[in-house]
């Protein structure tokens, strides 16, 4: 049974993945509607066969504006998690592998960044650099860092000891080869959960500080902004934050369900 909910956890979150994913390409290239054009005479029109998501306080198609906005939010998702495990794997191996004083002094560097909340620390990053789409990818990443250092370290603490790196020292390959092809394929399970923790977690915190008026700046739309927009007009106009909020919770669902089946079916279920 738990073998049964393990593979029904890789198979949902891939399905769910793929469709959602596929919506949002399908809104870099094409769109019912355009995303900002406003009609006065549609004003929170409900959904429809012209309009299947209604459209929102100045007549503006919400179906597309959840594609364009959901767009926003994968980019910066993706942009994040490039940045914070690209530097959180290099962190992490190196600490984890070398130890001694230098996995003491950037571990401690790492713990007093984690010490902060992640969405914390890229709202103080983001009061310095200003708001915009790629300075919220940079905050959010660098936030992210220390929590990918930490998994992957751990990682190579395990793995460090195994019987093939053992040998692999023996017989004088180079650290930075027993790093990167011997001991970093081997944490690609853990990894990969992590990147869909992370990805997530990036999808989150930019529709909260979208939300806030400090992520994503019109005219670029955003699903945080969208909702955040639509409370003023939710008995007039539900559909406005339904949809919106219905595909973040169907991203997160599908992006952590796909993550958590990796890690059950290639990692051993640790």
């Amino acid at each position: 049974m738990r073998r049964k909910i393990k593979s029904y956890n890789f198979t949902i979150g891939m399905v769910i993945t793929v469709i959602m994913v596929s919506l949002i390409i399908l809104g870099f290239f094409w769109t019912p509607y355009d995303p900002e054009k406003m009609q006065g005479s549609l004003k929170l029109a409900a959904p429809g066969l012209k309009h299947w998501f209604g459209t929102d306080q100045f007549g503006r198609d919400v179906l597309s504006r959840v594609l364009s906005g959901a767009g926003s939010t994968l980019i910066i998702a993706l942009g994040t998690v490039l940045i914070g495990s690209s530097a959180g794997i290099l962190l992490g191996a190196v600490t984890g592998y070398m130890g001694g004083w230098l996995d003491e002094a950037l571990m401690r560097v790492n713990d007093a960044v984690a010490a902060f909340p992640s969405v914390l620390l890229a709202l103080v990053i983001i009061s310095i650099w200003d708001t915009g789409t790629y300075k919220v990818m940079l905050a959010l990443g660098i936030a992210f860092i220390p929590s990918f250092a930490r998994i992957v370290r751990g990682e190579f603490l395990r793995l460090k000891e195994a019987d093939y790196v053992t040998s692999a020292r023996l017989i004088g390959v180079p650290a930075h080869r027993i790093l990167f092809v011997h001991i970093l394929p081997n944490t690609l399970p853990a990894l990969l959960s992590a990147m869909a923790i992370g990805f997530n977690n990036a999808v989150l915190a930019e529709a909260g500080m979208s939300y806030l008026g400090i992520g994503v700046q019109p005219p670029d739309a955003s699903l945080g902004r969208m909702l955040s927009e639509a409370q003023t007009y939710l008995a007039g106009g539900p559909w406005c934050a339904i949809f919106p909020g219905l595909f973040l919770v169907l991203l997160v669902l599908g992006v952590g369900m796909l993550g958590e089946g990796i890690l059950d079916r290639f990692g051993g279920g640790r």
